[in-house]
């Protein structure tokens, strides 16, 4: 087992533990984003209660939700050792110099758009996790969805954190894929587009849902 931290541990490791957590919460972040479509139907928040109560009635819930809650962890410590390593790697004169050239804005970005997503998801598991499964303040979670989501502030927030969640994505999308050496000239443009064609769908779908309610429900 020792061999196996020592690996884990490594620069090579942490790299490949980013790229595992990050495919892994891409797939969540689909399936999340699936199930919450179920707002959209015109029942009153029917089809969206039946699927929380679904849910919650998952056998083996609090690990599933540990396991989770480690992934993210291990996700968000695994980004904050590699930039700082990054940085000590990084002449000042090089980074000013060439990391224009060199990367992109989403690359360069990472740590700032990583570190205001995990910020928005401590709110967002407030906002919504706590209150329905902690609290129990109401069994009615669409209703919470939609006093939340309807206020101007929290829907404008929400708003610009899934468009700072796009630039991670699109670049944490190819990353992944270039850390398990899947790179090939042939392969990789088309590895970059699905990149980019989910990173829009994610954001706009995500989006989509304080357009709705701030727009059917705002100031009522």
């Amino acid at each position: 087992m020792k061999w196996l931290f020592q690996s884990l541990n490594s620069s090579i490791g942490k790299k490949i533990m980013m790229g595992l957590t990050g495919l892994f919460l891409i797939i969540f972040l689909t399936g999340h984003l699936s199930g919450n479509f179920a707002l959209f139907a015109n029942d009153g928040g029917e089809s969206f209660n039946n699927y929380a109560k679904f849910l919650k009635s998952l056998p083996g819930l609090k690990f599933i939700e540990i396991g989770l809650a480690v992934i993210f962890i291990l996700h968000a410590c695994n980004g904050i050792w590699l930039y700082i390593q990054n940085k000590k790697a990084k002449p000042i004169g090089y980074a000013v110099n060439a990391s224009s050239k060199n990367s992109t804005f989403s690359s360069r970005t990472m740590a700032v758009t990583g570190s205001i997503t995990f910020a928005f998801l401590v709110i967002h598991l407030r906002n919504f996790w706590y209150e329905y499964v902690i609290v129990k303040s109401s069994d009615n979670l669409y209703e919470i969805v939609v006093e939340t989501l309807s206020d101007p502030i929290y829907g404008t927030f929400y708003i610009i954190a899934m468009l700072v969640l796009g630039f991670h994505l699109n670049h944490g999308f190819q990353s992944a894929f270039q850390t398990f050496g899947w790179n090939h000239k042939k392969y990789t443009p088309i590895v970059n587009f699905l990149g980019k064609f989910y990173t829009v769908l994610i954001t706009l779908g995500f989006i989509s849902m304080p357009v709705y309610f701030l727009f059917f429900y705002g100031g009522n």
